[in-house]
């Protein structure tokens, strides 16, 4: 394969206006990029009629299994990489921005986050310890917006000051930091939608689909406009889990009290 000029132009642009912008040394027809705080280095080519993305970070490549086909790539893929085809540029566009997106939101990127503000913090008094929690939460909630894409989880509100960084095992729960920064633990939700979850009045199922609680009244449903038909954006494979567990733990026994 041989890209030609207005193969590289193209590529070249996907990568630099998704924020790939550190160009490297071309190897072969395989163009690399590396952005200013992404954790992940992509490879980008032309063949056979479509736009190739070489991805070299596995939580990345897990989570974008589940909505871009990996592909069987006939050339020489570098090793480590997973290969993803699309066949016109704005796909290709959407496909590295996401890659962009979830390389900086995935784990273990928050807890790195974390790691170095509270290094060194103290730890050994009440106040020290909840603002360490504070700063944990923050990183927490910037890593879900950058996830989720800066819209909620379910509804297409995307002003901030209306999203909560619902944890989905709550906070006290999680056995350690690193559960707790899990953007898989968390739901980007509209106010309502997280005070729902939160109570247990609602739930989500392993493919997305609301569950409504018996104990919330379909009159306050309606004046909250939540119906059937909503569902999660998407749900990755680190999700199950957490879901299954609030729908057993919160959910299925009653809502929290207190």
């Amino acid at each position: 394969m041989s890209l030609s000029p207005l193969d590289r132009i193209r590529l070249d642009k996907a990568a630099v206006d998704e924020g790939f912008g550190l160009a490297r040394p071309p190897e072969g027809d395989w163009l690399v990029y590396e952005g200013l705080g992404t954790p992940a280095v992509i490879r980008l080519t032309f063949a056979e009629g479509e736009y190739v993305v070489a991805v070299n970070h596995p939580g990345v490549v897990a989570d974008l299994a589940q909505r871009w086909p990996v592909r069987d790539f006939a050339g020489v893929l570098p090793a480590g990489y997973s290969a993803f085809c699309v066949a016109d540029t704005a796909p290709l566009h959407r496909l590295v921005g996401e890659v962009r997106r979830l390389a900086r939101a995935l784990p273990n990127e928050p807890l790195r986050i974390f790691e170095a503000a509270v290094r060194d913090m103290p730890r050994g008094t009440e106040i020290a310890r909840l603002t360490v929690q504070r700063i944990g939460q923050q990183v927490f909630r910037d890593a879900l917006l950058v996830y989720w894409g800066g819209q909620c989880a379910v509804t297409q509100v995307t002003d901030t000051r209306l999203l909560r960084a619902s944890h989905i095992k709550p906070w006290a729960e999680c056995a350690a930091d690193a559960e707790r920064l899990d953007v898989y633990n968390g739901l980007l939700l509209a106010a309502h939608y997280d005070a729902a979850f939160d109570a247990g009045l609602i739930s989500f199922s392993d493919t997305g689909g609301i569950l409504f609680s018996p104990a919330f009244g379909e009159s306050d449903r309606q004046a909250l406009g939540m119906d059937a038909d909503a569902r999660l954006r998407l749900v990755a494979p680190g999700h199950a889990g957490r879901l299954t567990w609030h729908r057993e733990r919160v959910f299925l026994k009653g809502g929290r009290t207190g």
